[in-house]
């Protein structure tokens, strides 16, 4: 990324609504001050190998590198935004005595740094290399020279943010909470940790280069200090699901390929009825936003890699190479869940995760899905702490609720996978130029 020269670009241009309070061009004074506060720790830096890896398999990665997605437009990016290679995901807990002008100021502060580290530049008026010379510097450097490479920044409110468990107001917002922002229900068979779930703000950022994607984080929590603290967070690589038709569906970490049937962005009717939240929805700060889901799924990896060819594509419901459903056809193929084979057993098992996720059992619910696949280290047994990070975009809660209970009672994969994380946020529209994220909530 380049030095910073200014907090506003050509390139981050987006449409200009008049919602909300103004933002100041820069960094606040106490978001300088966060600059300048003790080193952020937790944040899941262990990259360079990654960069290695990534060199080796660049071609993809260089004709996405100087991409930009402007962060200031109707919608926030990172949703419908073809999904990049690598994430890092981070959830946040407001610290105590934090105020509601402090929340704001947080906020604009944030608005601010996006801005203009998804155009490719720099954190501050000064960046990484300049500026006062016994002063930490504005930027973490770390990201120095390198090209924006589609970096999104897309930010969320829990449903804390609102209330706490013990039911204070502490941002004078409960009255403005949407009804359905509630903690997702605890379903069948989940084995949920405290400390990979839940948060009362998140970021998810989105980068075709894992060091792009960590310098945001990074930045974002420094400039946080003393306001919000890194509740969890999960590093992402090979995105698991497609979101436009420009893109291969891609593989998880099972050696299938995952999100077949996944919303595109070159689907504007399904987008509208099944991703952004309606004006007639409520409330009216949230319409043109959207709730995201975060799930962290352990794949149980050795047992699965025991199991034979037959029995993984049984429990999927698709064949392994092609991804084509087994009642027949290519990928793209509606799968035929009536089709039977031998001794008159449906084709595709009436436990196969395909037919139980599938909108036709579903009642007709969809959801944008952008996934990724994880790997961190292994546990005291041996085996790898591997699996999915999956996040999911909905109009409703309720539509996630309904097709993950529907999943867990009945998918034959459960006896490979276990939910260990579970959060939920309300996602608000984009911020107008010159405003900031989420600033109709507190108008």
């Amino acid at each position: 990324m380049t030095d910073a020269t200014s907090s506003d670009s050509p390139t981050a241009d987006g449409p200009d609504t008049g919602a909300g309070p103004q933002a100041p061009r820069g960094l606040s004074r106490r978001g300088l001050f966060g600059l300048a506060g003790v080193g952020v720790a937790g944040l899941g830096l262990g990259v360079a190998g990654d960069r290695a890896a990534l060199a080796v398999a660049a071609s993809s990665a260089q004709s996405n590198a100087s991409t930009v997605y402007p962060f200031y437009q109707e919608h926030q990016a990172g949703i419908v935004t073809p999904a990049q290679d690598r994430l890092h995901f981070a959830a946040f807990d407001v610290a105590d005595g934090t105020t509601r002008a402090d929340l704001v100021e947080l906020l604009q502060d944030w608005s601010v740094a996006a801005a203009a580290m998804t155009a490719g530049r720099d954190v501050g008026d000064y960046g990484s290399v300049s500026g006062p010379y016994d002063a930490p510097p504005e930027d973490t450097g770390e990201a120095l020279g390198l090209p924006p490479a589609g970096l999104t920044i897309t930010f969320g409110f829990g449903p804390t943010l609102f209330q706490t468990a013990a039911g204070v107001d502490r941002f004078g917002l409960a009255a403005r909470r949407p009804a359905e922002l509630v903690d997702v229900p605890h379903f069948p068979g989940d084995m949920l940790e405290e400390t990979r779930s839940g948060g009362d703000l998140c970021i998810q950022a989105c980068a075709d280069d894992p060091q792009v994607a960590v310098h945001a984080i990074r930045n974002l929590s420094r400039i946080a200090f003393g306001r919000a603290a890194i509740r969890w967070s999960q590093l992402g690589f090979g995105r698991t699901s497609s979101t436009s038709t420009s893109q291969a569906t891609p593989r998880n970490l099972f050696g299938f390929k995952d999100g077949t049937a996944n919303i595109k962005a070159e689907e504007p009717a399904a987008v509208t009825e099944h991703l952004w939240v309606g004006a007639s929805d409520g409330p009216a700060w949230l319409a043109g936003g959207s709730y995201l889901v975060a799930r962290r799924i352990r794949m149980t990896i050795e047992t699965w890699d025991r199991t034979s060819l037959r029995e993984q594509e049984t429990v999927i419901g698709r064949n392994k190479g092609e991804g084509a459903p087994l009642s027949g056809g290519t990928e793209f193929t509606e799968p035929d869940f009536e089709l039977a084979g031998r001794a008159d057993q449906p084709l595709i098992d009436t436990a196969a995760h395909v037919r139980l996720a599938h909108p036709s059992q579903n009642d007709g619910i969809r959801m944008l899905r952008r996934g990724y696949n994880f790997v961190d280290g292994n546990d005291d047994l041996g085996r790898l702490d591997a699996g999915l990070f999956f996040i999911s975009f909905q109009r409703t809660p309720a539509s996630f609720t309904a097709v993950q209970l529907n999943l867990a009672r009945h998918d034959a994969l459960n006896e490979y996978i276990r939910h260990v994380g579970s959060a939920l946020f309300a996602v608000p529209p984009g911020a107008a130029k010159g405003s900031y994220v989420g600033a109709p909530l507190f108008a």
